[in-house]
């Protein structure tokens, strides 16, 4: 079994095999283009730093099932919540 690149090069499995190889002992061909940035993507532009705070069990049950009614995550909602707030403030 063979797969076609979008280039039109033909790969078969057993390349696939010896690149998949390569791969895992941290062998990539080619030159790297621009600067190699390690670890996640930036979401927003700048870096995000964690802020912590306490708060009851029940109001965090609260908080996480009005974000999955949203389908969003716990920091996700809490960073609109913010926004908002800081928008009108």
């Amino acid at each position: 079994m063979s797969v076609t690149t979008k280039s039109g090069r033909i790969l078969t499995d057993e390349m696939l095999d010896k690149m998949a190889e390569a791969c895992e002992r941290g062998e990539y061909p080619g030159t790297p283009v621009g600067e190699i940035l390690v670890g996640r993507p930036l979401l927003f532009g700048e870096e995000l730093k964690p802020v912590t705070f306490k708060e009851t069990e029940r109001k965090i049950a609260a908080i996480d099932r009005r974000a999955a009614s949203l389908d969003v995550s716990r920091s996700d909602y809490l960073r609109h919540l913010v926004d908002e707030d800081l928008a009108t403030a």
